[in-house]
C-alpha cells in the first residue's frame, strides 16, 4: 500500500515545496485538488503541467490522483436542470480526467457534495449521465474514476457504499468504480469500516481508500481506531493508494501531515 497526502492540507506552499515536504515525511504521493491551482486549475496550460511533473520527479513523489473535482469554478453541478451549467460541469470533469492522466495519476475521486445535491428523481439521472461521460473518458485515458459515497447532511445523493455500487453496476464501465472514505463510511454504513472493507474490497468494485476521523481531523487525531481498517485492507489484499484527507488541520497543515503518516505508517508496520 502506498501513502498519499491530499495536497490541500499544505496548499499554502508552492507545489515544489509541497512535494519536498511530503517526500521528506515519507509519503510517496500527493492527491491533488485542482482548486489549489486556482479556479481554472482543471485546464492548466502545458507548461504548468510540465512544472508539476518536474517537481514530482525531482523529489520522488507521484501525483497519485485527483479529488475535489468540482470545487472550482463556482456554480457547477452535475444534477442541475440547467443544461448549460450541467455541460460546463461535465467539461470540467472530462478535462480533469485528461489532467490526471497527463500528471501520471491513477484515479479521480468524485466527491464534490455541493455540486451533486438532488431534489428530484431527474437530478439523479443527470448525475449518472455525467458519470457515464466521465467513465468513458477515464477508460480511454487509462485511469479509474471513483464515485465517493458521502455522508449526510453534506450530501443527499449516494450516501452508502451499496448505493455507490449500484451506480457503478448500472454504468457497466470497468473504469468507473467506488472508493471508501472512512469518515463517511463510519457515519453511513451499518457495519464497522473494517467490515465494510471486507465486504466490498473482494467484489473488485473498490479502487481507492481515504482515511480521516469522524472529527474531520486526520487518522490518529481523534477517537476512531484505524488498526482494524488497516488489518482489513491487508487481509483483502489491497495494494493501492491510501490518501490522508483531513478537513481540520491542527495545529497546522504541515504538522497534521507529519502526525498522520507517523500514525498510519506505524500501523502498516505493526500489521506486517
Amino acid at each position: 500500500m502506498k501513502l498519499s497526502l491530499c495536497n490541500e492540507v499544505i496548499r499554502e506552499l508552492p507545489f515544489p515545496r509541497q512535494c519536498a515536504l511530503a517526500a521528506g515525511l515519507g509519503y510517496t504521493g500527493l492527491e491533488v485538488a485542482p482548486f489549489t491551482f486556482g479556479n481554472d486549475g482543471w485546464r492548466m496550460p502545458a507548461s504548468q503541467r510540465a512544472g508539476i511533473r518536474r517537481a514530482c520527479s525531482d523529489t520522488g513523489i507521484a501525483v497519485s490522483g485527483l479529488h475535489w473535482l468540482l470545487a472550482a469554478p463556482a456554480g457547477l453541478s452535475i444534477t442541475t436542470s440547467d443544461r448549460k451549467v450541467w455541460q460546463k460541469s461535465v467539461d470540467v470533469l472530462t478535462a480533469s480526467v485528461e489532467l490526471c492522466a497527463e500528471l501520471g495519476g491513477d484515479y479521480l475521486v468524485h466527491g464534490s457534495p455541493a455540486q451533486r445535491r438532488v431534489s428530484h428523481p431527474d437530478d439523479a439521472k443527470r448525475a449518472e449521465e455525467a458519470w457515464r461521460v466521465a467513465a468513458t473518458e477515464a477508460g480511454q485515458a487509462g485511469v479509474t474514476y471513483c464515485v465517493e459515497a458521502l455522508a449526510r447532511p453534506d450530501c443527499n445523493f449516494v450516501n452508502t457504499l451499496a448505493e455507490a455500487s449500484e451506480v457503478v453496476k448500472r454504468n457497466g464501465n470497468p473504469a468507473l468504480r467506488l472508493m471508501i472514505d472512512t469518515l463517511a463510511a463510519s457515519l453511513e454504513e451499518t457495519e464497522s469500516v473494517a467490515d465494510a472493507v471486507r465486504r466490498w474490497m473482494p467484489t473488485g468494485l473498490m479502487a481507492h481508500v481515504q482515511l480521516n476521523d469522524r472529527n474531520k481531523r486526520g487518522p490518529g487525531q481523534g477517537d476512531d481506531k484505524f488498526a482494524p481498517v488497516v488489518r482489513a485492507l491487508k487481509e483483502t489484499g489491497y495494494s493501492g493508494w491510501i490518501a490522508m484527507e483531513p478537513f481540520v488541520y491542527e495545529p497546522d497543515g504541515s504538522t497534521c501531515a507529519a502526525r498522520m503518516i507517523g500514525y498510519v505508517a506505524g500501523l502498516l508496520e505493526t500489521q506486517s
